[in-house]
């Protein structure tokens, strides 16, 4: 289980925070091959397991797109609503919807996340056990590094 609570993080970072980056950054969002190319050279996939990411990952970003982009237009409705003469039952809607919207995506995060650990090896949860360790280490080194300079220049 303690690979598991290591893994989840992992794999929900890699399947949602790098499109999101992606998307801010010029060529747009990386295909479900690249991601699963990714996933690949991290846990050395087989071929079936490349294939049911690829399909995991395809239907969760269709399942995903309209509800990021409809929980975006609620958020620019919202902010739009801040006024003098709000309407306050248009807002409480709104939020609403937001906060169902959230908690669908938040469902459907960890249901992949689910589905994508049953498809690595315990060998291959272990190399990402490993991995995230390392990962972890290295950003809490960046961040102690980052405070020292912060404290030494100010």
């Amino acid at each position: 289980m303690h690979v598991a609570k290591l893994c989840l993080p992992a794999v929900a970072a890699l399947a949602f925070s790098v499109p999101a980056m992606a998307q801010q950054m010029p060529g747009g969002t990386p295909s479900v091959d690249d991601q699963v190319d990714q996933l690949d050279e991290m846990v050395d996939l087989d071929e079936g397991q490349k294939a049911e990411m690829s399909n995991l990952l395809t239907q969760m970003q269709d399942k995903i797109s309209g509800k990021e982009q409809e929980a975006q237009q609620l958020q620019q409705q919202l902010g739009e609503q801040v006024q003098p003469d709000y309407d306050e039952a248009a807002i409480r809607a709104d939020a609403e919807r937001l906060g169902d919207l959230t908690a669908e995506m938040t469902a459907d995060s960890i249901i992949l996340q689910s589905q994508i650990e049953g498809v690595f090896t315990q060998e291959q949860r272990e190399q990402l056990d490993e991995a995230m360790a390392q990962r972890q280490e290295q950003m809490q080194q960046q961040m102690q590094e980052q405070m020292q300079q912060q404290q030494q220049g100010g």
